[in-house]
């Protein structure tokens, strides 16, 4: 993904550390430490935010296919028609099957994280769902103001890609009618449809390429390239539709291609994803190291080798894979994927800088509202409230339905003092998208209300949990650590213990060093908790929630002076962060300060 200049001609997008110094002298906000360029894991959902939305083209052909939005009804009808082959019987099956399930809307992201923090798979493409508007909080003012002043430019790129897209549409059909003619009866594996367009990820038309694709390779069945895009559009369709049941569909695809061309790096780069999708990082990070030896150029990879360092807890390595990604393939699934690696080292002000540079950068809708959610969830993280709602209102005028935003905006007004819009807000998105992190988050508003019937209503909020961690689990996904963070709060803390030090054996990042901290102290396990507390917030990481936890743990383990710097330092951060939380934090440190 590159800017473009006016006369829609791409320039050539510049390493984060080659970018150049603003006006003021204030330094590149890319710029390492070490003087190289470098790169940025996003924010991992919730996980992770544009993740690779250009895919590197195979040998053969670089194209890419949409077609105009399918009918539900009519995809389900030509599941039930014979298939002329094995391709179409897959291809549509995959779809189809995955219908039902997106009817139920369950899914998994990596926003699910309570309190905002983030996870990969919220770093995928910054695809919006683009459905029309039926999630659309509210007539907030902001997004309003935000959406006319831009308007007449998204016009004029909206027109661009369509217009790009019916082309690529009727190349993509006339090249598949054309190979068809030409390898009739020949068993030989051939790619044409190498990615899924940047614009159509972008662009909020996924459900329209998968279509396009599933026609392609019913004509085309020995396509690798084909069966690998497609199985990473799904991956996207999974974080997008908050649908885990594409999973499946996903790696069914991908061994297809993997089994047409065994060394076809999409198709591993394609896994590498689904891996991380499903939290699991270590098969993740050799998988994208594998893509990486035939292509060290893969943009999906490389991203895909960041994600997995991260959530592993392998910090400097993750940093070091960002500034070889930078160098590679500079852009804004990469600055994002940077600037998440320095605001997990507390380095706020970098993070900030590049995400901003990463906006600058951003030309379609799907990147400006991944890319200003994030900074959106940025400035929550330190308390300004007021910024992260104008962040959030600019991703929401490029996609209204982008739901990490919807979801920061209503944690944002909660925090604001707004609780009305907030649960307004949060019970629209749980209504269509029943995640781990907007449930806790209503659960907890409807508790601090104390309506009649609230009680009830926040229950169902945290049952509704355990219900998406079935499915989840049932899908493929390693659901532990957001079973460790609901649990420990909202559930049976038993199960949130055996979750979390399942998590932890897995991966030392500071998140399920948090998580393992809080579901010992909930278990009466202070003691043990106190060094894994301390090793959540050790690398700098500001997190008001973090800090909480360690002042709640040292309080009960008889360190009074350190819990009342973490908890004063917890509310002096993000007052925030968290209705229960804030309310305890409060409470315990007015009786230590009582008992000095």
């Amino acid at each position: 993904m590159s800017p473009r200049t006016n006369d829609g001609e791409p320039e050539p997008t510049r390493p984060a550390s080659a970018r150049p110094v603003p006006a003021s002298g204030t330094p590149v906000s890319g710029a390492p430490a070490s003087g190289g360029p470098l790169a940025n894991p996003g924010r991992p959902a919730p996980h992770p935010g544009p993740g690779p939305a250009s895919e590197e083209a195979s040998s053969d052909t670089k194209t890419a296919a949409e077609a105009k939005p399918g009918d539900p009804a009519e995809a389900a009808s030509r599941a039930d028609a014979p298939a002329d082959t094995e391709a179409e019987t897959e291809a549509e099956a995959t779809q189809t099957d995955g219908d039902a399930g997106a009817d139920a809307e369950v899914g998994h992201d990596a926003h699910d994280r309570r309190a905002g923090d983030r996870d990969t798979d919220d770093r995928g493409t910054g695809t919006g769902t683009g459905t029309g508007g039926e999630l659309a909080v509210g007539g907030d003012e902001r997004v309003a103001a935000v959406r006319r002043a831009g308007a007449a430019g998204r016009r004029w790129r909206a027109a661009q890609l369509s217009a790009c897209a019916a082309m690529l549409a009727v190349a993509l059909t006339a090249g598949a009618i054309a190979l068809g003619a030409v390898r009739d009866g020949q068993n030989v594996p051939v790619s044409t449809a190498a990615a899924v367009s940047p614009g159509l990820l972008a662009s909020g038309d996924l459900d329209s390429s998968i279509t396009a694709l599933q026609a392609h390779l019913r004509s085309q069945p020995r396509d690798f390239g084909g069966w690998a895009t497609l199985g990473l559009a799904y991956v996207e369709q999974a974080r997008t539709k908050g649908d885990p049941s594409r999973y499946p569909q996903a790696e069914q695809a991908l061994k297809r291609s993997l089994s047409l061309r065994s060394d076809n790096d999409q198709a591993l780069a394609g896994r590498a994803a689904l891996a991380a999708a499903r939290h699991d990082f270590a098969n993740a990070l050799d998988l994208a190291d594998q893509a990486l030896k035939q292509n060290p150029y893969s943009e999906r990879a490389l991203c895909s080798r960041i994600d997995a360092l991260v959530e592993l807890g392998r910090y400097d390595d993750a940093e070091e894979a960002a500034k070889t990604a930078d160098e590679r393939r500079p852009g804004v699934p990469v600055f994002t994927r940077y600037a998440y690696v320095h605001e997990l080292r507390g380095d706020v002000t970098t993070a900030r800088r590049v995400l901003e540079r990463a906006l600058d950068a951003s030309t379609s809708p799907g990147d400006i509202a991944y890319v200003a959610a994030q900074l959106g969830q940025l400035a929550w993280n330190q308390g300004d409230y007021a910024t992260a709602l104008t962040h959030y209102a600019r991703a929401l005028a490029a996609d209204e339905n982008y739901l990490p935003a919807l979801e920061g905006r209503a944690r944002a007004q909660a925090a604001s003092g707004r609780q009305a819009e907030a649960v307004k807000g949060l019970e629209l998105i749980v209504a269509r998208y029943p995640l781990p992190g907007p449930l806790v988050e209503l659960g907890e508003l409807y508790e601090a209300r104390g309506g009649e019937g609230d009680a009830a209503k926040a229950e169902n909020q945290y049952l509704l949990v355990d219900a998406w961690t079935a499915i989840a689990r049932a899908n493929g996904v390693n659901a532990d650590l957001d079973t460790a963070l609901a649990a420990a709060d909202h559930g049976d803390r038993a199960t949130a213990l055996r979750a979390a030090r399942d998590d932890w054996s897995r991966r030392h990042t500071v998140h399920t060093a948090d998580a393992l901290a809080w579901a010992l102290h909930v278990n009466g396990k202070d003691t043990e908790a106190l060094p894994y507390a301390r090793q959540a917030t050790a690398t700098g990481y500001r997190n008001a929630s973090f800090l909480y936890h360690r002042g709640v743990i040292e309080k009960a383990t008889g360190h009074p002076a350190d819990a009342r710097t973490h908890l004063a330092a917890a509310l002096k951060l993000n007052p925030g962060f968290s209705p229960p939380g804030a309310r305890e934090a409060r409470t315990a440190l007015k009786t230590l300060e009582a008992s000095k």
